[in-house]
């Protein structure tokens, strides 16, 4: 007989449930597209270009591409009210946050 995934959750320790559910949501997290990232904040592509001061159909190429200026993608999360940070990964080593990577500099 198969099991509903709620029947084997319910029957899970309370720690054991929200590590998984705790886990479920980083997976997830990791792979949201600026699309899927824009429909989470509730918002049009209309209303995001508005933010923007740009046209809709900018927004719809951006959320199509896979390569971007980082400004580009940083005044993007911006405008979805989100910050942009950049971690790096290296076997054996903590991860590391960048600073400074995109951000605009003084007088500019």
């Amino acid at each position: 007989m198969t099991k509903k995934l709620k029947e084997v959750m319910d029957v899970l320790p309370e720690h054991r449930r929200d590590k998984i559910e705790r886990r479920g949501e980083e997976i997830l997290n990791e792979f949201l597209t600026l699309e899927e990232l824009r429909k989470a904040q509730a918002l049009t592509q209309k209303e995001l270009a508005s933010k923007l001061n740009i046209n809709q159909e900018n927004i719809s190429r951006i959320e199509k591409r896979s390569d971007m200026m980082l400004s580009t993608l940083r005044n993007h999360v911006r405008a979805m009210g989100g910050e942009l940070s950049i971690t790096v990964q290296f076997p054996n080593h903590a991860p590391v946050t960048l600073s400074g990577i995109g951000q605009e500099k003084p007088g500019s």
